[in-house]
């Protein structure tokens, strides 16, 4: 493990931010069999959905989904529809409480996600192909483990409080 002394060690921390900023979703355009614009960003509510149905209560509501992707409910409606209209997504009775509408994804919703995932993986070995193993297999364990704990925050709620 490589040892930073104390300037390299900010430089490099005060560089993520601006790193985080520079990715793009382009680099995903470069690898076969490109997905559309489109399909991209419905695989933004199909995961959240996908991650709600794993949760403790299993359900996720239209309201969750503005909530996760930080939009307006009107916003994240739309969405949802464009989803359920494409055949993605299918609204259902909550089993706890009937008045209450959820979210499943559909058979098309899954295997759109089984696509975009392969997607993303073609993308990530396409930019880390000039990469050792062990680099690339950190990259993704780190990048795995930034995303957990930042599941983990929204628990927590806002830094500084």
């Amino acid at each position: 493990m490589r040892v930073y002394g104390p300037a390299e060690a900010a430089a490099l921390l005060d560089a993520v931010g601006p790193a985080f900023g520079k990715l793009r979703r382009s680099v995903l355009a470069e690898v076969e069999n490109p997905l559309s614009p489109k399909d991209m960003t419905r695989t933004l509510v199909l995961n959240i959905v996908e991650d709600g149905a794993k949760a403790p209560d299993g359900e996720v509501t239209v309201g969750a989904v503005a909530e996760r992707l930080g939009v307006d409910p009107s916003v994240a409606s739309r969405m949802v529809a464009d989803c359920i209209s494409s055949g993605y997504l299918v609204r259902a009775a909550s089993q706890r409480d009937g008045r209450r509408t959820i979210l499943c994804l559909s058979a098309q919703g899954v295997d759109l996600l089984g696509r975009f995932r392969a997607h993303q993986r073609a993308a990530f070995e396409y930019v880390t192909a000039d990469w050792s193993e062990p680099d690339r297999l950190d990259l993704a364990r780190l990048m795995v483990k930034y995303v957990d704990t930042i599941a983990g925050l929204r628990e927590r709620g806002p830094a500084g409080r």
